[in-house]
């Protein structure tokens, strides 16, 4: 079995999960990881087991010994360290929001493809068995024609002006950072939407605290989005067919749930060793193994259309982010 150095680039709350989960795969090294103030970086090796740690992201890509780094700074980061990494030629897991907008997206692409350099967007959500079994649903088309999906994504966050989420210079606000999951979704499932109609509440940061979406199709099919900090909700992902429904959760503990003719039934997947992340892991690997510059399960143009609708959201709900729009 081939194995990876795997190096962590920012080792915040997303990169402990992701660690912990890289734990378990018998062929990702647990090589590196670098933050901004070394002896977080110190700290976070000791914890979880790695080799080396830096103090600069920099001195951690010019590492010879590092094959694929993931990068899970915030998403207004993201276009900047992912150039560091493909231009040294690094094979890249980048956490989502890919970047902030289509532009930055565009430049990670291209400097990707130029440095015949790996690229993937992490979303984990692409890997989890009971979305993998809505696609296999949709597929085989035993319950009929896919016509509406509804999914939400929320919870109660109170405001802090100084926390990332209400941060307008971050790229803050709840559509990069969790709306993205129903935009995923929909865009998984249904594809790219012919009209976007939304109702939105900007907070006074000037970030989106909570939005509802609604995405049409010239089919006549459907998508209810929304994400938000102002409340909690089941965070459930519904999809609505001619034969039938299917409801899955984000929690990987829960059933998936099939309603049809009048009778809902369960279905229960192994349980996972991990939180999840360790699947996208395991497929990043297996792509380099195949000496894939891609994802064909999360390609980059899937991640270009992605962010494009994330756009046009943001530009009806008048959502601007001025040091990066």
């Amino acid at each position: 079995m081939k194995t990876y150095n795997w190096a962590i680039l920012g080792c915040g709350r997303i990169a402990k999960k992701f660690a912990t989960d890289l734990q378990l795969l018998p062929n990702a090294i647990l090589y590196a990881a670098a933050s901004r103030q070394l002896k977080k970086a110190e700290d976070f090796v000791l914890q979880f087991g790695f080799k080396k740690a830096y103090g600069s992201y920099k001195e951690m890509v010019d590492d010879q010994k590092v094959h694929i780094v993931y990068i899970a700074t915030p998403h207004s980061f993201h276009l900047n360290h992912a150039l560091l990494c493909l231009n040294a030629k690094k094979a890249v897991l980048c956490e989502k929001a890919f970047a902030i907008n289509q532009r930055e997206v565009l430049q990670m692409i291209t400097a990707a493809k130029k440095n015949k350099t790996f690229l993937m967007e992490a979303f984990w959500t692409r890997f989890n068995p009971a979305f993998l079994k809505v696609l296999e649903i949709i597929a085989s088309k035993e319950l009929g024609e896919l016509k509406q999906v509804k999914c939400d994504f929320k919870f109660f966050a109170a405001f802090d002006s100084q926390h990332r989420i209400f941060k307008n210079s971050l790229g803050g606000g709840s559509l990069l950072d969790i709306g993205i999951y129903p935009v995923f979704t929909a865009l998984m499932t249904l594809g790219k939407p012919d009209n976007i109609l939304l109702d939105v509440e900007l907070g006074k940061t000037g970030v989106d605290e909570n939005i509802e979406i609604l995405f049409k199709y010239n089919n006549g099919n459907s998508a209810n989005l929304a994400s938000g900090f102002k409340y909690n909700a089941f965070n459930d992902s519904d999809f609505y067919f001619t034969k039938g429904s299917v409801r899955i959760s984000r929690e990987l503990h829960r059933p998936l749930l099939i309603g049809e003719k009048g009778s809902i039934r369960e279905i229960y997947f192994d349980r996972q060793k991990g939180l999840g992340y360790e699947k996208e892991a395991e497929h990043v690997m297996q792509c380099l193994d195949q000496g894939l510059m891609e994802s064909p399960l999360l390609p980059l143009d899937f991640s270009l259309d992605l962010i494009n609708t994330l756009d046009r959201i943001r530009k009806k709900a008048k959502i601007y982010y001025p040091s990066h729009d």
